[in-house]
Parts: C-alpha cells; sequence; structure tokens
C-alpha cells in the first residue's frame, strides 16, 4: 500500500537523518522470555527491550539531528493474542505512531534504537517507499523473523522480514507505506529458526548467508548487493547474532554465530559498497544492568515511596 501523504518513490526530501529511539517490548513472545530469561520474573525479563533501549541511547555518540522517542506503554494492556498475533492491539499501534512520527520529519536516514526486531518495520518500509527499487534490506539476525499468523510461535519480533516483504497479518501490512522485494533482501548470520516457517525463506526468494559462509570474507553478501542494483542499503542488526560463546547480548544464547569483529568487519565492508540510508539495533538485553535495578529497586531516597 503506498500512502499518498509520504513523498514519491526516489525522492532524498529534507536530507534529515532521524534518531529513532523505540523501547518497544511487546512484540516478544512470552513462551521465549519465559525461556531465555529465566533468571528474571517475566515483567522484569519482558521490559528488558526497554532497558536495553535506554543503554544504548546513554552509551552511543551524541546525535546532531532530530532525536524522537516513540512513547511505549509500560502495563499489561492490549497484550492478548489475537489473528495468531501476541499482543496485536499493541503492536498496530504502536507500528501507528512510530510511523506517524517518521512522517512529521520526512527523513532521508533513520537510526532506530531498539526494542525487539520488529522496530525495523517501521521505518524500513518508510525508506523503501522513498528509495522504491534502490533500497536492499540486510538482516543481520541469526534468525529469519519469517513467520506469519499462522506459524506456531506468536510473538510479532519473529515477523518483522515477512512484513517487509508484504507477508502477515492486514491490519500490520495496510498502514505500512511500502514493503521490499524479497529478492532485495538478504538474511546475514542466520543460523537458528523455527522449522514450520523456514520455508519461506525459499518460497518468497529470499537470500540468506550462514556465518560460515563469510567467517573470512564479506564478498557473498556484496556480489548479492551488487546483483540488485541497489545503491541504497537499510542494516537491521540483532545483538544475537554475535556468537554467545563469545558474548550474551541478546534475549537467548546463540552459540556458533558470528563473531564481534566479523559483524564489525561484514557492517564496515556494506558501508564501503553502498549507501547505508537507515541502521536498526535491535534485541539488547543487558542482563547486568536488569541485576542490578533489581537490587536496587527498594533502596531509599530512589523509589517513589521512600523519597521522602
Amino acid at each position: 500500500m503506498i500512502r499518498t501523504d509520504a513523498p514519491p518513490p526516489g525522492s532524498t526530501g529534507s536530507g534529515t537523518h532521524l534518531r529513532l529511539v523505540w523501547p518497544h517490548w511487546q512484540g516478544a513472545g512470552t513462551s521465549s522470555v519465559k525461556e531465555f530469561a529465566s533468571e528474571f520474573p517475566l515483567d522484569t525479563a519482558r521490559r528488558g527491550y526497554a532497558v536495553g533501549t535506554a543503554v544504548l541511547e546513554a552509551v552511543l555518540p551524541h546525535h546532531d539531528g532530530p532525536t524522537e522517542t516513540v512513547p511505549v506503554p509500560m502495563t499489561d494492556d492490549g497484550l492478548e493474542e489475537r489473528d495468531g498475533v501476541e499482543a496485536k492491539a499493541v503492536v498496530v499501534d504502536q507500528l501507528g505512531q512510530a510511523l506517524a512520527t517518521i512522517r512529521r520529519h520526512d527523513p532521508a536516514r533513520i537510526v532506530t534504537l531498539g526494542g525487539e526486531c520488529s522496530v525495523s518495520v517501521a521505518p524500513f518500509s518508510a525508506l523503501a517507499h522513498r528509495y522504491g527499487d534502490d533500497l536492499a534490506v540486510i538482516w543481520i539476525d541469526s534468525h529469519p523473523d519469517i513467520s506469519t499468523p499462522e506459524s506456531q510461535y506468536p510473538g510479532h519480533h519473529s515477523m518483522a522480514v515477512a512484513a517487509l516483504a508484504g507477508h502477515g497479518d492486514p491490519d500490520v501490512l495496510n498502514p505500512l507505506p511500502g514493503t521490499v522485494a524479497p529478492e532485495r533482501i538478504a538474511l546475514v548470520g542466520l543460523h537458528s529458526w523455527f522449522d514450520d516457517d523456514i520455508g519461506n525463506v525459499a518460497d518468497w526468494g529470499i537470500q540468506s548467508f550462514a556465518p560460515d559462509q563469510l567467517r573470512t570474507s564479506t564478498e557473498p553478501l556484496l556480489d548479492w548487493l551488487a546483483a540488485t542494483g541497489c545503491s541504497r542499503v537499510a542494516i537491521h542488526f540483532d545483538v544475537d547474532t554475535v556468537d554467545s560463546n563469545e558474548v550474551l547480548l541478546g534475549l537467548g544464547p546463540e552459540p556458533d554465530g558470528l563473531t564481534g569483529s566479523e559483524v564489525d568487519r561484514i557492517v564496515s565492508d556494506i558501508t564501503a559498497a553502498a549507501d547505508v540510508v537507515a541502521l536498526t539495533i535491535a534485541e539488547f538485553i543487558p542482563r547486568q544492568v536488569m541485576h542490578l535495578q533489581r537490587i536496587l529497586h527498594r533502596f531509599p531516597l530512589l523509589s517513589p515511596a521512600t523519597a521522602h
């Protein structure tokens, strides 16, 4: 669907570089949060994505352009599963708020600090409309994120790539200003998936690269990028791509993924080969910070109840 209030495909607009801070946590499926962050109470674990967003905002370099924060409710309202999508009411509302924020700035470039993986859907969709067939998406992630509402896992963060490729719940797809043709999407670092929907990668025509294909060289990925003919790239970086044997950054351990230095080299090589117009950092769960939160939450003078 193409919105009539969005800039025409191929335009570069104002050249604004927007930093979008989006501590969205509701798209992570309850079952996976319970399984992989069992050291925390569920309410703490699922909101760890918001803590991760705050840490990223604090430690990353200052941004000279506009910065907007998408307001994310911290209540349990709207978390019910509907139409095969957990927390669908919140997911759809959050998507609308993010798209409205992006439209206000009409940005040519967007950095998004998440939050779980679905935070890439709004910015990448907006830039897909702006740049049309000149935009490729490189999705650096241990997982394919190509689930649909018919899949066994209802967490919306596993449906992000599917939505960008035009597959999924109509209430999610209808507001999107643009989608990306599957042949212009590459999954990088893929080595973990649900068996019931992994076939979507091949069926839809999405290219994938396992960690071992890029251990020593980024050339296979760069060859794919050149073949798309795209001069612009949107990069999604799920921190669980980094081998959990090296460091556990995401929700659950994913051993034998790309190393930190391999991810750094891959992103550097992409940057040298194309114009990076979008970057998302997603799925960061800062466990040490969350443990400290639990220790401090009842300390005197820190909580509202003890501040006086």
